[in-house]
Protein backbone atom coordinates (compact mmCIF):
# COMPACT_ATOMS: atom_id res chain seq x y z
CA UNK A 1 0.00 0.00 0.00
CA UNK A 2 1.17 3.69 -1.05
CA UNK A 3 1.85 6.29 1.68
CA UNK A 4 -0.91 8.11 1.96
CA UNK A 5 -1.32 12.04 2.66
CA UNK A 6 -4.03 14.47 3.20
CA UNK A 7 -4.20 18.08 2.27
CA UNK A 8 -6.30 20.87 2.82
CA UNK A 9 -6.51 24.63 2.01
CA UNK A 10 -7.81 27.47 3.06
CA UNK A 11 -8.22 31.02 1.48
CA UNK A 12 -7.96 32.03 -2.24
CA UNK A 13 -7.02 30.55 -5.45
CA UNK A 14 -3.12 31.03 -5.29
CA UNK A 15 -2.84 29.00 -1.96
CA UNK A 16 -4.92 26.44 -3.73
CA UNK A 17 -2.43 26.18 -6.21
CA UNK A 18 0.63 26.06 -3.83
CA UNK A 19 -1.10 22.93 -2.40
CA UNK A 20 -1.32 21.47 -6.11
CA UNK A 21 2.03 21.78 -6.38
CA UNK A 22 2.78 20.47 -2.27
CA UNK A 23 0.97 17.19 -3.89
CA UNK A 24 2.53 17.20 -7.18
CA UNK A 25 5.73 17.01 -5.36
CA UNK A 26 4.74 14.01 -2.92
CA UNK A 27 3.03 11.79 -5.99
CA UNK A 28 6.03 11.88 -8.16
CA UNK A 29 7.89 10.48 -5.63
CA UNK A 30 5.31 7.34 -5.13
CA UNK A 31 2.55 9.13 -2.14
CA UNK A 32 -0.93 8.22 -2.90
CA UNK A 33 -2.72 11.99 -2.21
CA UNK A 34 -5.81 12.91 -1.02
CA UNK A 35 -7.29 16.40 -1.43
CA UNK A 36 -10.49 18.20 0.34
CA UNK A 37 -13.71 16.52 1.59
CA UNK A 38 -12.85 16.32 5.23
CA UNK A 39 -15.31 16.98 7.70
CA UNK A 40 -16.51 16.02 11.00
CA UNK A 41 -18.30 13.39 9.69
CA UNK A 42 -15.37 11.98 8.44
CA UNK A 43 -14.62 8.25 9.68
CA UNK A 44 -10.47 7.64 11.50
CA UNK A 45 -8.07 6.81 9.08
CA UNK A 46 -5.17 5.22 10.68
CA UNK A 47 -3.57 4.45 7.60
CA UNK A 48 -2.94 8.13 6.61
CA UNK A 49 0.28 9.06 8.08
CA UNK A 50 1.06 12.86 7.27
CA UNK A 51 -1.79 15.74 6.79
CA UNK A 52 -1.14 18.87 5.04
CA UNK A 53 -3.12 22.34 6.19
CA UNK A 54 -2.21 25.29 4.12
CA UNK A 55 -3.51 28.10 5.77
CA UNK A 56 -4.42 31.80 5.53
CA UNK A 57 -4.82 35.10 7.55
CA UNK A 58 -6.96 37.41 5.67
CA UNK A 59 -9.36 37.70 8.66
CA UNK A 60 -9.46 36.07 11.84
CA UNK A 61 -12.46 33.60 11.03
CA UNK A 62 -10.31 31.89 8.49
CA UNK A 63 -7.95 31.41 11.25
CA UNK A 64 -10.63 30.27 13.60
CA UNK A 65 -11.26 27.62 10.76
CA UNK A 66 -7.93 26.64 10.50
CA UNK A 67 -7.75 26.05 14.41
CA UNK A 68 -10.75 23.79 13.94
CA UNK A 69 -9.53 22.49 10.74
CA UNK A 70 -6.02 21.46 12.44
CA UNK A 71 -8.17 19.54 15.32
CA UNK A 72 -10.46 17.75 12.78
CA UNK A 73 -7.05 16.32 11.26
CA UNK A 74 -5.48 15.33 14.27
CA UNK A 75 -8.76 13.26 15.38
CA UNK A 76 -9.90 11.88 11.73
CA UNK A 77 -6.03 11.35 11.24
CA UNK A 78 -4.91 9.53 14.96
CA UNK A 79 -1.52 8.17 13.47
CA UNK A 80 -0.38 10.97 11.76
CA UNK A 81 1.86 14.05 11.63
CA UNK A 82 -0.03 16.93 10.79
CA UNK A 83 1.99 19.75 8.61
CA UNK A 84 0.74 22.94 9.28
CA UNK A 85 2.07 25.94 6.74
CA UNK A 86 0.36 29.28 5.33
CA UNK A 87 0.45 32.71 6.15
CA UNK A 88 -1.34 32.05 9.33
CA UNK A 89 1.18 29.76 10.41
CA UNK A 90 4.22 32.39 9.30
CA UNK A 91 2.60 34.67 11.61
CA UNK A 92 1.13 32.57 15.07
CA UNK A 93 3.32 29.24 14.36
CA UNK A 94 3.50 29.26 18.50
CA UNK A 95 -0.51 28.72 19.04
CA UNK A 96 -0.92 26.79 16.11
CA UNK A 97 2.09 24.45 17.62
CA UNK A 98 0.62 24.37 21.46
CA UNK A 99 -2.94 22.57 19.81
CA UNK A 100 -1.11 19.34 19.69
CA UNK A 101 3.20 19.66 20.22
CA UNK A 102 3.88 16.12 19.77
CA UNK A 103 2.43 16.04 16.11
CA UNK A 104 2.13 19.62 14.69
CA UNK A 105 5.14 20.46 12.85
CA UNK A 106 4.72 24.29 11.55
CA UNK A 107 6.25 25.55 8.44
CA UNK A 108 5.64 29.25 7.55
CA UNK A 109 5.98 31.65 5.07
CA UNK A 110 7.98 30.78 2.17
CA UNK A 111 9.37 27.76 4.16
CA UNK A 112 5.91 26.24 3.10
CA UNK A 113 8.07 25.61 -0.29
CA UNK A 114 9.85 23.13 1.88
CA UNK A 115 7.38 20.73 1.54
CA UNK A 116 8.46 20.19 -2.13
CA UNK A 117 11.97 18.72 -0.83
CA UNK A 118 10.25 16.19 2.38
CA UNK A 119 8.81 13.69 -0.08
CA UNK A 120 12.32 12.42 -1.18
CA UNK A 121 13.70 12.81 2.76
CA UNK A 122 11.00 10.92 4.58
CA UNK A 123 10.65 7.35 5.15
CA UNK A 124 7.47 5.55 3.25
CA UNK A 125 7.19 3.68 6.23
CA UNK A 126 7.07 4.47 10.10
CA UNK A 127 6.81 8.25 9.54
CA UNK A 128 7.58 10.08 12.48
CA UNK A 129 7.62 13.96 13.72
CA UNK A 130 11.42 13.19 13.96
CA UNK A 131 11.72 11.89 10.43
CA UNK A 132 9.78 14.99 9.46
CA UNK A 133 12.04 17.54 11.41
CA UNK A 134 14.99 15.39 10.13
CA UNK A 135 14.11 15.82 6.50
CA UNK A 136 13.85 19.52 7.15
CA UNK A 137 16.89 19.94 9.02
CA UNK A 138 19.65 21.20 6.74
CA UNK A 139 17.31 22.14 3.94
CA UNK A 140 18.12 25.23 2.16
CA UNK A 141 14.69 27.70 1.45
CA UNK A 142 14.36 27.34 -2.32
CA UNK A 143 12.26 29.67 -4.32
CA UNK A 144 9.03 30.96 -3.25
CA UNK A 145 7.88 29.58 -7.27
CA UNK A 146 9.40 26.12 -6.61
CA UNK A 147 5.45 24.35 -5.55
CA UNK A 148 4.32 24.49 -9.72
CA UNK A 149 2.91 21.75 -11.22
CA UNK A 150 1.67 21.56 -14.77
CA UNK A 151 -1.39 18.60 -13.55
CA UNK A 152 -4.31 19.76 -11.19
CA UNK A 153 -5.50 17.04 -8.65
CA UNK A 154 -8.68 19.58 -8.23
CA UNK A 155 -9.60 21.97 -11.01
CA UNK A 156 -9.72 20.91 -14.45
CA UNK A 157 -8.62 25.06 -15.54
CA UNK A 158 -4.67 25.31 -15.12
CA UNK A 159 -3.08 27.82 -13.24
CA UNK A 160 0.41 29.42 -12.60
CA UNK A 161 1.84 31.63 -9.82
CA UNK A 162 3.81 34.55 -10.86
CA UNK A 163 4.00 37.03 -8.44
CA UNK A 164 4.41 36.44 -4.35
CA UNK A 165 3.98 39.15 -1.53
CA UNK A 166 3.48 42.25 -1.75
CA UNK A 167 5.20 46.11 -1.24
CA UNK A 168 1.49 47.78 -0.08
CA UNK A 169 1.36 48.01 3.49
CA UNK A 170 -2.38 48.77 3.82
CA UNK A 171 -3.50 49.17 7.55
CA UNK A 172 -5.53 46.50 7.84
CA UNK A 173 -3.93 43.35 5.97
CA UNK A 174 -1.21 41.04 7.41
CA UNK A 175 -0.54 38.98 4.03
CA UNK A 176 2.89 41.79 3.32
CA UNK A 177 3.52 40.67 7.23
CA UNK A 178 3.67 36.73 6.20
CA UNK A 179 4.75 36.71 2.92
CA UNK A 180 6.92 39.96 2.50
CA UNK A 181 8.67 42.08 -0.17
CA UNK A 182 7.02 41.46 -4.01
CA UNK A 183 8.70 39.01 -5.66
CA UNK A 184 8.17 37.74 -9.40
CA UNK A 185 8.80 34.20 -11.48
CA UNK A 186 11.05 35.13 -14.46
CA UNK A 187 9.34 36.09 -17.41
CA UNK A 188 11.13 33.44 -19.75
CA UNK A 189 9.90 31.05 -16.76
CA UNK A 190 6.93 32.26 -16.89
CA UNK A 191 6.38 32.19 -20.64
CA UNK A 192 7.86 28.61 -20.99
CA UNK A 193 5.59 27.28 -18.09
CA UNK A 194 2.80 28.57 -19.94
CA UNK A 195 4.12 27.35 -23.11
CA UNK A 196 4.09 23.49 -21.26
CA UNK A 197 0.85 24.15 -20.35
CA UNK A 198 -0.14 24.90 -23.42
CA UNK A 199 1.51 21.49 -25.10
CA UNK A 200 -0.24 19.39 -22.86
CA UNK A 201 -3.72 20.73 -24.37
CA UNK A 202 -4.35 22.97 -21.28
CA UNK A 203 -7.40 25.50 -22.61
CA UNK A 204 -6.54 28.07 -19.81
CA UNK A 205 -4.36 29.24 -17.37
CA UNK A 206 -4.75 31.26 -14.52
CA UNK A 207 -2.16 33.95 -13.49
CA UNK A 208 -1.90 34.54 -9.84
CA UNK A 209 -0.21 36.24 -7.51
CA UNK A 210 -0.39 38.17 -4.02
CA UNK A 211 -0.50 41.39 -5.98
CA UNK A 212 -0.39 40.85 -9.62
CA UNK A 213 0.18 44.03 -10.79
CA UNK A 214 3.66 44.54 -8.64
CA UNK A 215 4.84 42.01 -11.18
CA UNK A 216 8.75 43.32 -12.45
CA UNK A 217 10.91 41.42 -14.34
CA UNK A 218 13.58 42.69 -17.23
CA UNK A 219 15.18 41.88 -20.42
CA UNK A 220 18.70 41.69 -21.15
CA UNK A 221 18.62 45.51 -22.76
CA UNK A 222 17.55 46.72 -19.09
CA UNK A 223 13.87 47.59 -20.18
CA UNK A 224 11.40 46.57 -17.24
CA UNK A 225 8.58 44.17 -17.63
CA UNK A 226 5.88 44.85 -15.77
CA UNK A 227 1.83 42.73 -15.97
CA UNK A 228 1.59 44.58 -19.47
CA UNK A 229 4.05 43.44 -21.03
CA UNK A 230 4.52 40.11 -19.78
CA UNK A 231 0.84 39.68 -20.95
CA UNK A 232 2.05 40.22 -24.40
CA UNK A 233 5.12 38.38 -24.37
CA UNK A 234 3.14 35.36 -23.03
CA UNK A 235 0.34 36.09 -26.07
CA UNK A 236 3.43 36.64 -28.49
CA UNK A 237 4.42 33.29 -27.77
CA UNK A 238 1.63 30.85 -27.67
CA UNK A 239 -1.16 30.38 -30.02
CA UNK A 240 -4.23 28.90 -28.43
CA UNK A 241 -4.53 29.25 -24.57
CA UNK A 242 -6.32 31.33 -23.12
CA UNK A 243 -5.52 34.06 -19.88
CA UNK A 244 -7.09 34.78 -16.52
CA UNK A 245 -5.90 36.96 -14.54
CA UNK A 246 -6.47 36.17 -10.27
CA UNK A 247 -6.71 39.83 -9.54
CA UNK A 248 -6.11 43.50 -9.77
CA UNK A 249 -5.11 46.51 -8.61
CA UNK A 250 -7.14 49.50 -9.59
CA UNK A 251 -4.21 52.09 -10.44
CA UNK A 252 -3.01 49.31 -12.92
CA UNK A 253 -5.91 50.05 -15.22
CA UNK A 254 -4.53 52.42 -18.20
CA UNK A 255 -5.25 52.49 -21.82
CA UNK A 256 -1.99 50.27 -22.48
CA UNK A 257 -2.73 47.52 -20.24
CA UNK A 258 -6.27 47.74 -21.68
CA UNK A 259 -5.57 47.51 -25.06
CA UNK A 260 -3.78 44.07 -24.05
CA UNK A 261 -6.46 43.35 -22.19
CA UNK A 262 -8.81 43.57 -24.86
CA UNK A 263 -7.00 40.29 -26.58
CA UNK A 264 -9.40 37.48 -27.99
CA UNK A 265 -7.00 35.01 -25.49
CA UNK A 266 -7.36 37.20 -22.45
CA UNK A 267 -10.91 36.14 -20.52
CA UNK A 268 -13.53 38.55 -20.23
CA UNK A 269 -13.34 38.47 -16.00
CA UNK A 270 -11.56 40.87 -13.54
CA UNK A 271 -11.63 40.99 -10.25
CA UNK A 272 -10.19 44.30 -8.53
CA UNK A 273 -9.24 44.93 -5.51
CA UNK A 274 -10.75 47.87 -4.14
CA UNK A 275 -12.21 47.27 -0.47
CA UNK A 276 -14.14 51.09 -0.04
CA UNK A 277 -15.99 53.79 -1.83
CA UNK A 278 -15.26 56.24 0.45
CA UNK A 279 -11.76 58.37 -0.07
CA UNK A 280 -11.43 59.26 3.47
CA UNK A 281 -11.70 55.77 4.08
CA UNK A 282 -9.33 54.45 1.38
CA UNK A 283 -6.87 56.87 3.33
CA UNK A 284 -7.11 55.09 6.43
CA UNK A 285 -6.92 52.00 4.58
CA UNK A 286 -3.54 53.52 2.99
CA UNK A 287 -4.39 51.83 -0.15
CA UNK A 288 -2.67 52.35 -3.18
CA UNK A 289 -5.41 53.72 -5.36
CA UNK A 290 -7.86 56.71 -5.43
CA UNK A 291 -11.53 56.55 -5.93
CA UNK A 292 -11.39 58.03 -9.31
CA UNK A 293 -9.02 55.70 -10.15
CA UNK A 294 -11.26 52.59 -9.58
CA UNK A 295 -14.02 54.37 -11.49
CA UNK A 296 -11.92 54.79 -14.15
CA UNK A 297 -10.64 51.04 -14.31
CA UNK A 298 -14.49 49.79 -14.05
CA UNK A 299 -14.75 52.54 -17.46
CA UNK A 300 -11.36 51.10 -19.55
CA UNK A 301 -12.55 47.22 -18.61
CA UNK A 302 -15.75 47.91 -20.28
CA UNK A 303 -13.97 49.59 -23.21
CA UNK A 304 -11.79 46.95 -23.20
CA UNK A 305 -14.57 43.94 -23.22
CA UNK A 306 -17.99 43.69 -23.92
CA UNK A 307 -19.22 43.64 -20.80
CA UNK A 308 -16.89 41.83 -18.76
CA UNK A 309 -17.99 39.96 -15.57
CA UNK A 310 -16.45 42.67 -13.24
CA UNK A 311 -16.22 41.72 -9.19
CA UNK A 312 -14.33 43.63 -6.28
CA UNK A 313 -13.79 43.00 -2.73
CA UNK A 314 -15.37 45.34 -0.25
CA UNK A 315 -14.93 45.47 3.69
CA UNK A 316 -17.47 46.64 5.52
CA UNK A 317 -17.06 48.81 9.34
CA UNK A 318 -13.72 49.88 8.56
CA UNK A 319 -12.99 51.94 11.75
CA UNK A 320 -14.73 55.11 11.92
CA UNK A 321 -16.85 54.26 8.43
CA UNK A 322 -19.55 56.43 9.04
CA UNK A 323 -22.93 55.90 7.61
CA UNK A 324 -22.08 58.95 5.12
CA UNK A 325 -18.84 56.68 4.15
CA UNK A 326 -21.00 53.88 3.50
CA UNK A 327 -23.01 55.50 1.46
CA UNK A 328 -20.33 56.36 -0.80
CA UNK A 329 -19.75 52.69 -1.31
CA UNK A 330 -23.10 52.17 -1.57
CA UNK A 331 -23.13 54.77 -4.76
CA UNK A 332 -19.75 52.88 -6.17
CA UNK A 333 -21.26 49.52 -6.31
CA UNK A 334 -24.40 51.12 -7.74
CA UNK A 335 -22.77 53.02 -10.67
CA UNK A 336 -20.08 50.22 -11.42
CA UNK A 337 -22.87 47.78 -11.61
CA UNK A 338 -20.40 44.77 -9.81
CA UNK A 339 -21.43 40.83 -11.43
CA UNK A 340 -20.40 40.03 -7.49
CA UNK A 341 -19.15 41.49 -4.66
CA UNK A 342 -16.73 39.74 -1.76
CA UNK A 343 -17.94 41.40 1.57
CA UNK A 344 -16.30 41.46 4.57
CA UNK A 345 -16.57 43.00 7.98
CA UNK A 346 -13.91 44.86 9.02
CA UNK A 347 -11.36 41.96 11.29
CA UNK A 348 -8.87 43.40 13.58
CA UNK A 349 -5.63 41.69 12.51
CA UNK A 350 -3.15 41.76 15.06
CA UNK A 351 0.11 43.17 14.22
CA UNK A 352 -1.71 45.83 12.01
CA UNK A 353 -2.31 49.73 12.69
CA UNK A 354 -5.93 49.22 11.96
CA UNK A 355 -6.56 46.89 14.91
CA UNK A 356 -5.98 49.53 17.57
CA UNK A 357 -7.52 52.79 15.42
CA UNK A 358 -10.05 54.24 17.21
CA UNK A 359 -13.74 54.26 16.39
CA UNK A 360 -14.47 50.86 16.22
CA UNK A 361 -17.63 50.25 14.53
CA UNK A 362 -20.15 48.26 16.27
CA UNK A 363 -20.44 44.40 14.86
CA UNK A 364 -24.52 44.78 14.44
CA UNK A 365 -24.08 47.78 12.04
CA UNK A 366 -20.70 45.32 10.09
CA UNK A 367 -23.32 42.90 10.05
CA UNK A 368 -25.79 45.67 8.11
CA UNK A 369 -23.53 46.73 5.84
CA UNK A 370 -22.71 43.19 4.67
CA UNK A 371 -26.04 41.72 4.48
CA UNK A 372 -26.63 45.26 2.00
CA UNK A 373 -23.47 44.51 0.05
CA UNK A 374 -24.41 40.33 -0.23
CA UNK A 375 -27.58 41.18 -0.91
CA UNK A 376 -26.63 43.61 -4.13
CA UNK A 377 -24.14 40.96 -4.96
CA UNK A 378 -26.55 38.14 -5.40
CA UNK A 379 -28.95 40.88 -7.47
CA UNK A 380 -25.63 41.90 -9.78
CA UNK A 381 -25.32 38.57 -11.03
CA UNK A 382 -28.32 37.66 -11.22
CA UNK A 383 -29.04 40.98 -13.62
CA UNK A 384 -25.39 39.49 -14.98
CA UNK A 385 -26.85 36.12 -16.06
CA UNK A 386 -30.41 37.32 -17.16
CA UNK A 387 -28.16 39.34 -19.79
CA UNK A 388 -26.21 36.87 -21.30
CA UNK A 389 -29.60 34.12 -20.89
CA UNK A 390 -29.30 32.42 -24.35
CA UNK A 391 -25.91 33.40 -25.34
CA UNK A 392 -23.30 30.33 -26.65
CA UNK A 393 -19.79 31.12 -24.51
CA UNK A 394 -16.73 29.29 -24.51
CA UNK A 395 -16.22 27.31 -21.45
CA UNK A 396 -13.72 24.46 -20.33
CA UNK A 397 -16.15 21.56 -18.38
CA UNK A 398 -14.96 21.16 -14.92
CA UNK A 399 -13.14 17.53 -14.16
CA UNK A 400 -16.14 16.37 -11.43
CA UNK A 401 -18.79 13.98 -11.15
CA UNK A 402 -21.32 16.14 -11.92
CA UNK A 403 -21.17 18.14 -14.70
CA UNK A 404 -20.20 21.56 -14.49
CA UNK A 405 -18.55 24.23 -16.89
CA UNK A 406 -17.03 27.66 -16.54
CA UNK A 407 -17.70 30.10 -18.87
CA UNK A 408 -15.21 32.38 -20.00
CA UNK A 409 -16.20 35.39 -18.16
CA UNK A 410 -16.53 33.13 -15.14
CA UNK A 411 -20.60 31.76 -14.72
CA UNK A 412 -20.34 28.42 -13.46
CA UNK A 413 -22.89 26.56 -15.03
CA UNK A 414 -25.08 23.29 -14.57
CA UNK A 415 -25.11 21.27 -18.01
CA UNK A 416 -27.27 18.69 -19.66
CA UNK A 417 -26.04 17.94 -23.32
CA UNK A 418 -27.46 18.82 -26.47
CA UNK A 419 -28.43 15.08 -28.48
CA UNK A 420 -25.36 14.45 -29.64
CA UNK A 421 -22.84 16.22 -28.66
CA UNK A 422 -19.92 14.35 -26.68
CA UNK A 423 -18.08 15.04 -23.57
CA UNK A 424 -14.53 15.40 -22.02
CA UNK A 425 -14.06 16.89 -18.58
CA UNK A 426 -10.98 19.38 -18.99
CA UNK A 427 -12.01 20.25 -22.55
CA UNK A 428 -13.30 23.82 -23.88
CA UNK A 429 -16.70 23.77 -24.62
CA UNK A 430 -19.88 26.16 -26.34
CA UNK A 431 -22.58 26.66 -24.08
CA UNK A 432 -26.14 28.01 -23.93
CA UNK A 433 -26.76 30.07 -20.69
CA UNK A 434 -30.02 28.90 -19.67
CA UNK A 435 -31.81 30.60 -16.27
CA UNK A 436 -29.85 31.26 -12.86
CA UNK A 437 -29.96 29.49 -9.95
CA UNK A 438 -31.18 32.42 -7.30
CA UNK A 439 -31.20 29.85 -4.57
CA UNK A 440 -27.63 28.64 -4.87
CA UNK A 441 -26.03 31.68 -5.89
CA UNK A 442 -27.97 33.25 -2.16
CA UNK A 443 -26.36 30.04 -0.58
CA UNK A 444 -22.65 30.80 -2.07
CA UNK A 445 -23.23 27.37 -3.81
CA UNK A 446 -20.60 27.62 -6.85
CA UNK A 447 -23.24 26.69 -9.69
CA UNK A 448 -24.63 30.00 -10.76
CA UNK A 449 -27.02 29.12 -14.21
CA UNK A 450 -28.02 26.23 -15.94
CA UNK A 451 -26.86 26.00 -19.56
CA UNK A 452 -26.75 23.53 -22.64
CA UNK A 453 -23.38 22.00 -24.08
CA UNK A 454 -24.03 22.70 -27.68
CA UNK A 455 -20.39 21.88 -28.91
Amino acid sequence: MKFRVHFETLGCRLNQDETEGAAEAFRSEGFFCTMGGLSSSSQPDAETLLAVLNTCTVTGKAEQKARRIIRLMLSSFPNAVVIVTGCYASLDGEIIKSICPERIVVLGGNKKQLLSKIPPAVKKEGLTQKDVLDALRGLSEPSPFTLYTSTFQKHSRSSLKIQDGCNCSCSFCRICLARGRSVSLPWKEVVRRVQELESLGMGEVVLTGVNLCQYEDFLEDGKRIRLTELLSLILKNTSTIRIRLSSLYPQSLNADMCAVLSHSRIQPFFHLSIQSGSPRILSLMNRPHSLEQVEEAVRLLRVAKEDPFISCDIIAGFPSETEEDFELTQKLCRKSDFAWIHAFPFSPRPGTRAKDMENQVPERIKDQRVEWLTKTAVDGKIAYIERHKGKVLSAVLENREKLCAVTENYLHVSCSVEEGIEVKRGSVCRVRIGDPLKKSIEGGREEDCTGTIVG
